[in-house]
């Protein structure tokens, strides 16, 4: 909390969902994009002035790129600041290079110097924002990231902040589906389509003044301007409803009540023991990040020998569930324990013992697009160096891990092209990942209790562990409240719906072991 101020609070009862601008928001690569755009400009404006023998007047990083570049996309913020100078320029094309004296090639030379300065020097997050989105998906509100840059995925990519979003519209989209810049509001419009949700129950968070005029155009339900340099009446002036220094200090609302600190599974333990008394007691779990550590590429996902035995003892007192965004067949030959049940494709796809099997019948509807769609991106990527491809029975995976930051664009465009000849899918986001979904409401929460019905686990003599690492098992979490304990792995603490934290797989393993004791009393 910044020092003084009284926070604002959100009331989650009147939104559905949030939507943060990338730049200036959620990482600091504003100043990335303005020092860039200064060299580009102070170089080509020398020239310029060398040329017409008048004296150059530089590029000022503060007042130029706020009124001229700031929030909007790139070739958009080219015409606007060369206007304001007087200067026309032929448009050029796409695939002028960086040393063309055209609007697209500033634009590449621009965007090349961003791109060497991010994969040089990364880029910095705002703390207090991810802590504001970790007490947004708390309290069941959807989240979406909008950026006019081309590069949002190489950038959340670099901070890790990829799978925090529900939704993201960014310049790559911009492009593709013809969406006007900002201050015109399309882009937020977008999104808030994405996440069907209405305009007017959405909030959106804008750090430019493009950008809280769009965000007022669109007619959403709260513009939150952030006013880092302390010029809040700017933004107040231009649409903004309230302005902030920075997000520390706005608070989200809810009848939740927010845990002070998160107790350890392992060292609270004797109160999960007083929880499981009279009670039979089953445990589901995630698998990557929880069962194995999170690798390079999905196949390097292997888990450890004492890990497997951990797991099938506890098997043999309890049931156990692994829920997977995994294809099932995949999840089941990574783990190879026959005496437990498995949920794949986010439990689309149930197997277990005694000849268990059941497909979500949902899911089986959007086989032959996905097909399609698969062959579609194979053409299309197959020959991107380190593109790996992975179709799951009812989702399609596009792993760019390995890909050569700049072609992660390309990567994207492709995507988007693919999802929007197929709107029966949608486009999610991972670690250094794309996938092409079922556009279907479903998610590991309902995965969790559906596998609880099916099993005939929903009783109330029965207590539910869930265990997960991902921004996705917040849904599990959130359906276990009053009814079960949810336990989160981390590596470092946010907001989240789970009762419990641990700290990594080992750590997993360790509190499996010591439930055993406890199945075997329940059973």
């Amino acid at each position: 909390m910044v020092k003084g101020k009284t926070p604002l609070a959100i009331p989650a009862v009147d939104f559905e969902a949030v939507i943060f601008d990338l730049d200036g928001v959620v990482t600091d690569t504003a100043s990335v994009h303005a020092a860039a755009w200064k060299r580009m400009f102070d170089d080509f404006l020398s020239r310029h002035a060398a040329s017409k023998e008048i004296p150059c007047q530089p590029f000022d990083m503060d007042n130029d790129y706020r009124l001229y570049v700031d929030g909007k996309p790139r070739l958009d913020g080219a015409r606007s600041f060369l206007e304001s100078r007087g200067i026309e320029l032929p448009e050029g094309r796409l695939e002028d290079p960086p040393e063309a004296e055209t609007i697209h090639g500033l634009g590449k030379r621009k965007n090349d110097d961003f791109l060497k300065q991010i994969q040089e020097h990364g880029a910095e997050v705002y703390e207090s924002t991810v802590d504001l989105i970790h007490s947004i998906k708390k309290r069941g509100l959807k989240t979406a990231i909008i950026s006019s840059s081309k590069s949002c995925a190489m950038i959340l990519d670099s901070v890790n902040l990829s799978d925090l979003f529900d939704v993201r519209v960014d310049g790559v989209d911009s492009e593709m589906l013809g969406i006007s810049g900002k201050p015109a509001p399309d882009i937020f419009i977008e999104a808030a389509r994405q996440l069907k949700v209405k305009p007017e129950r959405a909030v959106v968070i804008e750090d430019a003044i493009s950008g809280v005029q769009a965000g007022r155009a669109g007619k959403f339900g709260l513009v939150i301007g952030i006013a880092r340099t302390g010029d809040r009446e700017t933004l107040l002036a231009n649409g903004a409803d309230v302005a902030v220094e920075d997000l520390s200090e706005i608070c989200v609302t809810s009848d939740l009540e927010p845990e002070e600190s998160l107790p350890s599974a392992l060292d609270d333990f004797e109160t999960i023991s007083r929880e499981t008394e009279e009670k039979r007691i089953a445990v589901f779990l995630d698998y990557d990040g929880t069962l194995t550590p999170i690798v390079e590429t999905p196949d390097q996902a292997v888990m450890r020998e004492d890990m497997r035995a951990a797991v099938i003892e506890l098997s043999r007192h309890c049931p156990v569930g692994i829920i997977s965004g995994r294809d099932l067949e995949d999840v089941r030959d990574k783990v190879r324990i026959d005496s437990i049940v498995y949920a794949g494709s986010h439990g689309f796809d149930i197997a277990g013992p005694s000849g268990l099997q059941v497909e979500n019948q949902i899911g089986m509807e959007f086989l032959p697009v996905l097909d399609r769609a698969e062959k579609e991106l194979s053409q299309e990527l197959g020959s991107i160096q380190g593109m790996l491809l992975e179709r799951k029975k009812f989702a399609i995976a596009i792993h760019y891990r390995l890909v050569d930051p700049g072609k992660v664009e390309r990567v994207e465009k492709v995507v988007d092209e693919v999802a929007a000849r197929h709107p029966e899918l949608r486009k999610a986001y991972g670690k250094k990942i794309f996938e092409l979904q079922p556009d279907t409401d479903w998610h590991k929460g309902k995965a969790l209790l559906s596998l609880l019905r099916t099993l005939k686990l929903d009783g109330e003599n029965v207590l539910p562990f869930y265990i997960g690492d991902d921004v996705t098992d917040e849904d599990a979490f959130r359906a276990l409240k009053g009814r079960g304990i949810g336990i989160v792995v981390w590596d470092k603490p946010y907001e989240t719906a789970a009762a419990y934290s641990l700290k990594n797989p080992d750590e997993v393993r360790k509190f499996l072991l010591k439930l055993i004791p406890l199945c075997r009393r329940s059973a």
